[in-house]
């Protein structure tokens, strides 16, 4: 009971960061906006390391994989994300990063023995491919270049933490979560603020509203912090494949809290390209519960 209450509250809240980005992008630059977004919960992070005196990787090899898939999942995918989701519907943005299993399952074939493709996996790609370009096909016609340029970007994002993702999962397995998490956030704020404020300008003369301010530290503390150590808890006391049926319910949550709160419509294109991209996300969630349940049969 206590692990779907936990598994719901993740739905909750990975659903919901969606919103917030947009209610903070209404006032405030997109990478300044990300990487201060992880400052903070870095420091939150490394706070709760040092209180649970968790050893810090001890190679220039574990070093390296952080500093690489930081830069992939925080630099490029928060990069993206948050620039092109100025553009987009946050229900649509949500949407298109659903697409990230799909990727890491392409990806995955390559570096990990254990996760082949088969018939059923290709086809829920060949979905959420489909479901993309009927996304796209419309795009530039009705919302104009910005728009189109925005889901670009977010299927972008969605390639780089899916490959990141993998890299984790075949070279990090002994990296602690709280290590991992706050390592990859440390290596991937750096770019975002370097680049950020020379572009963007001083963060201290931003329009920090109200509704700013709480977006952000919601972002940082509830959206990064929180769900991190709630996913990792869930991770060790829920069947894995199960934790995947989360990015079937976020893109929901998204775009119903977006047509709520910000009055975003859907197009028929986007529902129709949605519902492929979340069928193809299911076969693939599907497949992995079947196969660990054979396995089990076989195992008992």
């Amino acid at each position: 009971m206590k692990a779907r209450l936990v598994w719901l509250i993740l739905c909750g809240i990975w659903g919901s960061t969606w919103l917030f980005i947009k209610l903070g992008l209404a006032v405030l630059p997109p990478l300044t906006f990300a990487g201060i977004r992880f400052v903070i919960a870095c420091a939150i992070l490394f706070t709760i390391i040092f209180i649970r005196r968790i050893q810090l990787p001890q190679s220039r090899s574990q070093w390296l994989l952080l500093a690489i898939t930081g830069f992939m999942s925080f630099s490029l995918n928060y990069g993206l994300l948050f620039w092109g989701e100025q553009y987009i519907s946050s229900g649509l943005a949500a949407l298109l990063q659903a697409t990230i299993p799909a990727f890491g399952l392409v990806i995955a074939h390559f570096y990990l023995p254990t996760e082949r493709m088969t018939p059923i996996r290709i086809v829920g790609v060949l979905l959420g491919v489909c479901g993309v370009g009927t996304v796209f096909s419309n795009q530039l016609g009705v919302a104009g270049p910005k728009a189109l340029a925005g889901c670009v970007a977010l299927v972008l994002s969605s390639l780089f933490v899916a490959y990141s993702n993998v890299l984790v999962k075949a070279r990090g397995q002994r990296l602690d979560p709280a290590i991992l998490a706050a390592g990859q956030m440390f290596f991937g704020l750096i770019p975002l603020l370097l680049i950020g404020i020379p572009v963007e300008g001083n963060p201290l003369q931003f329009h920090w509203t109200t509704m700013a301010l709480i977006a952000l530290f919601y972002l940082a503390v509830v959206g990064s912090v929180v769900a991190f150590l709630l996913y990792y808890w869930l991770v060790h006391n829920m069947d894995v494949t199960k934790t995947m049926l989360i990015a079937l319910v976020t893109p929901v949550v998204a775009v119903v809290l977006g047509m709520i709160v910000l009055d975003e419509e859907l197009g028929w294109r986007t529902i129709v390209g949605g519902g492929m991209i979340m069928l193809g996300i299911g076969l693939i969630v599907a497949q992995r519960l079947l196969k660990n349940k054979d396995a089990l049969v076989i195992a008992g």
